[in-house]
């Protein structure tokens, strides 16, 4: 991995949020490649329950600043960045008042998904993929954890499909088990669609539930990574529909020689 540049998009990573599948694999994979001499970088929300204190974030002014417009209105743009202690590994904040203030990540004290998760999950891949233009780095690989994170993929390949940056860059989507009951705001097609994303693309958004949601990360995707041992059937059937390579499970003893064999022969090809 000496000197490859590795793009980690997700939707937790410990220590910032409890330990989960995906907050575990989104810390122990960059710090794999960062091991192994990889350069990476870390993206994830600036949930209103991080202790910004302790955790020591702080606000990035020259990347901070900046609009993006969801669904026809302005939205601000606020970058933060903390260093995860004694690994030598930044990672990146998406903040914004309206949608990461709340003291909760994805559903409120009753379980209840947030009403406006469609619009959160746009604006957190707007502000990554905006975030990286200004730090005017080129990743080789970009690879995504968590439905919240899911529509990078797709704003990548259409939306930001002639932006330079990413010209060669791979993307990776690893599949959770990890999803939700019911759907997510049924205009949400319509919200996306607001950016110019043709409808035949995001089809499967007219019923917004995490497998169709997953379904256009998988299309747009490079490759795919089974993250859990166990994903909806729903999913199983899709992967086997598509021409992509797709590593199968591994468990977190064996995951980084897998992990880094997978991005050199089947991703960085």
């Amino acid at each position: 991995m000496k000197d490859k540049r590795i793009l980690y998009v997700s939707s937790e990573v410990i220590p910032y949020l409890p330990e989960t599948e995906i907050s575990s694999m989104s810390f122990e994979a960059p710090r794999m490649v960062n091991s192994r001499g990889g350069q990476i970088r870390i993206f994830m929300p600036r949930y209103g329950n991080i202790n910004e204190r302790r955790h020591q974030l702080h606000e990035v002014i020259r990347l901070s600043g900046m609009n993006l417009v969801i669904n026809d209105l302005d939205m601000p743009l606020i970058i933060k960045v903390a260093s995860i202690p004694k690994e030598r590994m930044q990672v990146y904040f998406i903040d914004n008042e309206d949608y990461f203030k709340r003291k909760a990540t994805l559903t409120d004290e009753e379980g209840n998904l947030f009403p406006d998760n469609d619009e959160r999950a746009i604006f957190f891949a707007k502000g990554v993929i905006e975030t990286v233009k200004k730090l005017n780095w080129s990743p080789d690989v970009i690879h995504v954890h968590g439905w919240l994170a899911s529509l990078l993929p797709l704003y990548l390949r259409d939306y930001y499909a002639n932006e330079p940056l990413f010209n060669h860059s791979k993307i990776v989507t690893s599949v959770y088990n990890s999803g939700y009951k019911g759907t997510l705001d049924k205009n949400m097609m319509n919200k996306v669609k607001f950016d110019g994303i043709p409808e035949d693309k995001i089809s499967d958004l007219s019923k917004p539930t995490y497998s169709n949601l997953m379904k256009v990360a998988i299309d747009n995707s490079d490759a795919i990574i089974v993250g859990s041992e166990e994903i909806p059937d729903e999913l199983v059937k899709h992967l086997k529909s598509v021409d992509q390579p797709v590593l199968e499970y591994k468990n977190p003893e064996e995951f980084a020689d897998a992990y880094e064999a997978f991005y050199q022969t089947e991703v960085l090809v």
